[in-house]
């Protein structure tokens, strides 16, 4: 996974994050809508010219506001952007789900997905930020705190190591990857050889759980595992339970 990384950010796509979080005080939506400067052109572009297959999910304007509010970020953020302009995207035919406002297909907004896990109220500040899983039980967080002092960058909760790794990305990279990153190389383990049949028609709201577990040392060739579709809910409660379970001493990895 980091291999594909490091070879992205060799080919020269590195942007800068600006992915701030509020203070408990709420701002007022008039506020978080940057007019003069917003995110969203930019990262259209990204999205117009992208390697990978990308896909949009509609947008609706009312669910956007109510986001935005909640999430406390600006659109001048990409966080921001991609929460107000996009009810979610999906990667790589919805392998990879970017969230946004919510959608039909993908219904969690950042801030309706966080609360209840890194965040007990809208406005508060969380240690991590969940914006981004996939259809294997894999999960991206920014880091405000939780897993050391490269603040805001993306770190990856691995369905085969139950480790948070860091992926030296703050959330601009970190999206710039999903668009034109190796992916293949990425998930190189993740993906089963018929993966591609399955995935177009998995809700957003769904991921795959795999037995033997892909942390066993029996799971390790996921060919010969099986498979079921369970709720992506259950399977982060059930994966970050197991994790603590078994890395009580140290669950955080950089690399």
């Amino acid at each position: 996974m980091r291999t594909a990384i490091k070879s992205f950010l060799l080919l020269g796509f590195i942007a800068l994050s600006s992915t701030g979080f509020s203070q408990h005080k709420m701002q007022p939506l008039d506020e978080l809508i940057n007019k003069t400067d917003p995110a969203w052109p930019l990262v259209k572009n990204w999205i117009d010219s992208a390697k990978n297959k990308v896909e949009v999910l509609e947008v609706d304007s009312a669910n956007a506001s109510l986001a935005l509010f909640n999430a406390q970020m600006s659109t001048y953020a990409t966080l921001g952007a991609v929460i107000y302009n996009t009810g979610g995207i999906m990667v790589d035919q919805g392998w990879l789900r970017i969230l946004g406002s919510g959608s039909k297909r993908l219904n969690r907004s950042v801030a309706d997905w966080n609360k209840g896990k890194t965040i007990q109220d809208y406005g508060d500040k969380p240690d991590y930020l969940l914006v981004a899983d996939d259809a294997v039980g894999g999960f991206f967080a920014i880091n405000y705190g939780a897993f050391g002092a490269d603040l805001k960058n993306v770190y990856y909760l691995a369905p085969n190591s139950l480790k948070w790794e860091g992926l030296g990305l703050g959330y601009t990279e970190f999206i710039r990857f999903c668009f034109d990153g190796d992916l293949s190389s990425f998930y190189k383990g993740l993906r089963w050889s018929t993966w591609d049949q399955f995935i177009a028609n998995l809700d957003g709201n769904k991921s795959y759980s795999f037995r033997p577990y892909l942390w066993s040392k029996e799971g390790t060739d996921i060919d010969k595992c099986s498979r079921k579709i369970v709720p992506t809910e259950d399977l982060f409660k059930f994966n970050t339970n197991k994790q603590k379970e078994l890395n009580p001493q140290s669950i955080i990895e950089t690399q």
